[in-house]
């Protein structure tokens, strides 16, 4: 930069800090913030390019980083196989693109050429070779490109730098750019912490780059004379680049989005400690110091990029494959005819084939869902309902939930697994505090456990006792003299328990969680659930006011529909799950809670609706609470399919029968749970004679890299009441939420089910996809393989990005086999469609959603009359 800072000078001075913010500002709207893996919380990737069209950021990003991001042929053809796409749908598909086709070929041309092309087989040797060895004439493709379907933006940087080889030049920039995010981000990994790392990523990073031995000498000569101030940086590089302007947000996109993982991580960080923007715009600078000091001695360097296109021989061979032609009646053409069939195979590209399955797929799915709900259904309801149990909507309590109603005189109620408690919560014993709702809100009040004074002073002992023990470990084996000791002194007991967790999963597993239950002593706990007693702490009130008690609980309760009717006894059921050896637990956990078991928020609410002035509260508002109804707390089990009672107060007689009842068929509840689920394990086999013990076996298998499926091939969120879905088999592929539109008068219960609970879903559902369509980009490849980093994230090997998405063992059967289904989020609503218009003319965000094609949306009308909206 020194070099060129007298030809830039002008072009500099143009440049601001406010421009360069605003261009950071709308550049970061390609990546998106991404939490540490301990508190996994999904996060879908393109959430801040909604104002674009889905198929227009497919092409970008093919363009940009030459990421595919719609289902590959062999996915396509696995669903088309299992009989998940129909060929009328897909037939309809392409009469409706063949339609709106301006091309002045024949339609039976060009509907012989887009069959055979829809088929996804390969060319025959035959025809390529036969036409490679023909005399074609020359006709330029780029005159032809149809330019809707190419969206420019700024190339990847191994595309047009001219430095030495394009694709070491990729490597050797990311290879520093991840060292020095490993060492800033570093939690608790290491043994010693970036110096500086207190003033900020750029200082600590300038202070300590001049010294990096990985560098050439004139490297870190030039990188000494950079300015301190970041922004700076940034503008004398694009300017010393001779960027234009036009293409300078695009180029910065470029530099995020080549380690998106990296960048978003920093981009959380940014938004937990409020330094907007500072943390971006350092990496940007650190990134954009080192590209240029790598690249200078090799000025000026290409800025454009080439469209990417297929060849002109391979066009015309599909032509022959695919319409028909012989490779004479080609040559026989004149230059006009030939540019009218190019033209067309342009149109037809890849792209708009797998978008065209994409589409039928998706909706032959929903044409199979309003078959499944709009056909009659008995409500099986008892007369007489002993117990009301509302678990979160997460798909996999739809199947555990059909297994209960069916094993007596019980209501399910879905509802997301917060319970619409805007909390941070602290467990006994805890110095820090965990929101416990949808990431994209923040906690407006902090819930606390506590006990007695003299039981808290034991359990904080022997709680220290063991942190002090694995604190003890780990500094022995990060130095030198102590970790030579350690294999004598801990040898025996750990090859002792590497032997019996590796052959003695389950009874081992078992034990282990006994003895950390008994050696704690975890006393009875209270929560801090009223503000008057407890203060401010971290800047929230601890607690509530005893009017938000009464509305957040009256504000749930007309979330579940349960406003009257009340059985004896109402469970709260939050969930978590159970696995070991498992860097993405937390993914397993609640996504309404931000990637932790939703357990405390249901014993929260259950609290409050037993408190006296809160019930007063409510029967003041219209909701009458029976005198022997009791609410309770539980938690339900993904992993091994069981419920765990965390909250039970004293019982009324009529209380205490139904809970006897639920604990007498729970048994028989979870056998079938569990074997519904194992079946479709890929390592199971389908005859498994105790599904229970096979469940316990995976959750405590430290070499098991499948517990349990998770969210996997979720595909629906269904708003409706729960007889619409009641005895009808969804495959556990839906979110079910209660909702009564008749209890609905002004709108707002659907409207706060869609910014919340829906929205959560949508993330989860794209998280899903993305992690299945492009898993070595949005993915985080095989768990086999992964090596975890600054106790953040895993990478894999020891130079990769920052992989926060799903693993390959959450989406895929097996190397060749996807078990999730790629689909977008298909919401259905039962409610009059006066009611969906006022939902998207009053939510703008949701409305964006759909026409852009982020989300599917259906309703059924009062008079059961399906809707399709776009």
């Amino acid at each position: 930069m020194v070099n060129t800072k007298t030809q830039s000078q002008t072009n500099q001075s143009s440049l601001t800090d406010a421009d360069i913010a605003q261009l950071i500002e709308q550049a970061s709207n390609v990546i998106v913030p991404l939490s540490p893996i301990s508190i996994f919380a999904a996060r879908h990737p393109w959430v801040n390019l909604e104002d674009k069209n889905f198929k227009h950021v497919v092409r970008w990003l093919d363009n940009t980083r030459d990421v595919d991001i719609y289902p590959g042929t062999k996915t396509i053809k696995q669903a088309y196989h299992n009989g998940e796409i129909s060929d009328a749908i897909l037939e309809d598909k392409l009469s409706q693109w063949l339609n709106t086709n301006d091309s002045k070929l024949s339609t039976a041309e060009k509907y012989r050429y887009c069959t055979g092309a829809l088929k996804f087989e390969d060319l025959s040797k035959d025809i390529v070779q036969t036409v490679k060895q023909s005399e074609i004439a020359p006709v330029s493709l780029s005159e032809l490109m149809d330019e809707t379907h190419i969206v420019r933006s700024m190339p990847p940087r191994s595309k047009h730098i001219k430095y030495k080889n394009p694709h070491t030049y990729l490597q050797l920039l990311d290879y520093h750019v991840i060292k020095w995010c490993k060492l800033y981000l570093d939690e608790n990994q290491s043994s010693w912490t970036l110096p500086n790392r207190e003033q900020g990523f750029f200082y600590a990073w300038k202070k300590l780059v001049v010294h990096d031995p990985a560098l050439s000498k004139t490297e870190r000569q030039t990188l000494a004379a950079l300015p301190n101030n970041p922004y700076e940086v940034i503008a004398e590089a694009l300017t010393s680049l001779d960027i234009p302007e036009a293409s300078r947000q695009g180029y910065l996109e470029s530099h995020l989005l080549a380690l998106p993982g990296w960048a978003g991580m920093l981009l959380w960080q940014m938004e937990q400690t409020h330094k907007k923007s500072r943390l971006i715009t350092e990496y940007l600078a650190i990134r954009l110091a080192l590209e240029w000091s790598f690249i200078n001695p090799y000025l000026p360097v290409e800025t454009t990029r080439p469209l990417p296109r297929r060849s002109l021989q391979t066009l015309v061979s599909e032509w022959c494959e695919w319409g028909g032609l012989a490779v004479t009646d080609w040559q026989q053409m004149s230059l006009e005819q030939q540019q009218e069939y190019l033209k067309f195979a342009l149109a037809f590209d890849d792209k708009t084939r797998r978008q065209m399955w994409l589409e039928a797929w998706e909706e032959t799915y929903e044409n199979q869902l309003k078959e499944q709900l709009l056909t009659d259904n008995q409500d099986q309801l008892k007369n007489q309902v002993k117990a009301q149990l509302a678990f979160c909507i997460d798909v996999r309590s739809e199947q555990f939930r059909s297994q209960l109603e069916n094993a007596g005189p019980f209501e399910t109620i879905g509802i997301a697994g917060f319970y619409g408690l805007p909390i941070a919560s602290a467990k006994l014993g805890s110095n820090h505090s965990h929101a416990s709702l949808p990431v994209m809100n923040a906690p407006q009040h902090k819930i606390k456990e506590y006990a007695r004074p003299h039981e808290m002073k034991t359990y904080h002992e022997r709680k220290n006792s063991i942190s002090a023990l694995i604190y003890t470990f780990k500094k022995m084996k990060q130095n030198v003299l102590p970790s030579l000791l350690l294999p004598e002194l801990t040898g025996s007991w750990l090859s002792a328990q590497m032997l019996s967790r590796t052959f003695l999963p389950r009874p081992i597993g078992r034990f282990i969680h006994k003895f950390y239950a008994r050696w704690l002593q975890k006393p009875k706990t209270s929560l801090t659930l009223s503000h008057d007693k407890f203060g401010v702490e971290e800047g929230l009130p601890v607690g509530f006011s005893t009017q938000e008690q009464i509305e957040y609980v009256h504000q749930a309760l007309k979330l579940m529909g349960l406003t009257e009717s009340f059985a004896p006894l109402v469970v709260f059921c939050g969930h978590g799950s159970q696995s070991a050896n498992n860097p993405y637990a937390s993914s397993l956990d609640c996504g309404a809670c931000g990637g932790a078991a939703s357990g405390f928020n249901a014993k929260v609410l259950a609290m409050l609706c037993n408190l006296p002035e809160v019930r007063k509260g409510l029967s003041e508002a219209g909701v009458n609470i029976p005198t022997e109804t009791v609410f309770t707390a539980a938690e339900h089990n993904t992993s091994v399919d069981n419920l765990t009672w965390i909250y039970l107060p004293t019982l009324s007689r009529e209380a205490k029968a139904s809970y006897e009842h639920i604990e007498q068929v729970m048994p028989q509840v979870s056998k079938q749970a569990n074997k519904q689920r194992m079946l479709t394990l890929p390592t199971l086999k389908n005859n498994i004679a105790h599904p229970e013990e096979e469940a316990h076996r995976l959750a405590n298998d430290w070499s098991e890299v499948r517990p349990e499926w998770g969210l996997a091939r979720n595909a629906s969120f269904i708003i409706a009441p729960r007889k619409l879905t009641q005895n009808k088999d969804l495959a556990g592929r839906a979110f079910l939420h209660n909702y009564d539109w008749q209890q609905d008068k002004d709108g707002s219960i659907l409207g706060n089910i869609i910014a919340g609970p829906a929205t959560v879903a949508q993330w989860i559902n794209l998280q899903y996809y993305a992690s299945t369509v492009a898993p070595h980009y949005y993915g985080s490849g095989s768990k086999t393989t992964q090596t975890v980093t600054g106790g953040i994230g895993v990478m894999q090997g020891n130079a990769s990005d920052l992989l926060t998405g799903l693993p390959w063992q959450s989406v895929m059967k097996s190397d060749f086999e996807a078990y999730h289904a790629p689909l977008r989020l298909l919401i259905v609503i039962q409610a009059p469609n006066a009611y969906i218009e006022q939902l998207l003319d009053a939510n703008s965000d949701f409305q964006q959603k759909v026409t852009n094609g982020w989300l599917q949306l259906a309703s059924i009308d009062s008079d059961g009359t399906w809707q399709h909206w776009s």
